[in-house]
């Protein structure tokens, strides 16, 4: 069963392979190297996450993650290690397609209908006796 990836974690996924095929475009040199048949974009976000995760820190500059990014694909030989289960926060925003926008409307107002059906099948209780307030007008 495949697993609903999370928005972000496809943001970053899309920021490192369009910073790559950029620098790719730029520097003929790198082009080669992002050529190479044998890696992929998902492998080398594997790899970005695990050198992320054995360096124990839980922030990174831009610079740092696109470096690991290109050490990757700069490598022949290189430890991507096992595939990672995590949410990815990217630093810019996250543009959320029309249907996305759509769909988290219709799932807001689902939501919404829910919990006002909720509240109206509960049973309404009447106040016990002792519960009601008196009125200025009982002194």
């Amino acid at each position: 069963m495949a697993t609903k990836e999370n928005k972000g974690t496809r943001a970053f996924n899309d920021t490192i392979k369009a910073y790559l095929e950029e620098k790719a475009e730029n520097d003929a040199l790198f082009a080669v190297k992002f050529a190479n048949p044998s890696k992929s974009v998902e492998d080398c976000v594997t790899y970005i996450l695990n050198e992320v995760k054995k360096s124990g820190c839980n922030g990174f500059d831009d610079a740092e993650i696109y470096g690991m990014a290109v050490h990757y694909w700069e490598e022949d030989e290189i430890e991507v290690g096992n595939p990672i289960n995590c949410k990815v926060v990217v630093n810019h925003t996250v543009e959320l397609t029309e249907e996305e926008k759509e769909q988290a409307r219709q799932d807001a107002i689902n939501k919404l209908r829910d919990e006002e059906m909720a509240k109206m099948r509960r049973p309404s209780q009447p106040k016990k006796a002792s519960e009601v307030q008196p009125s200025l007008f009982d002194f």
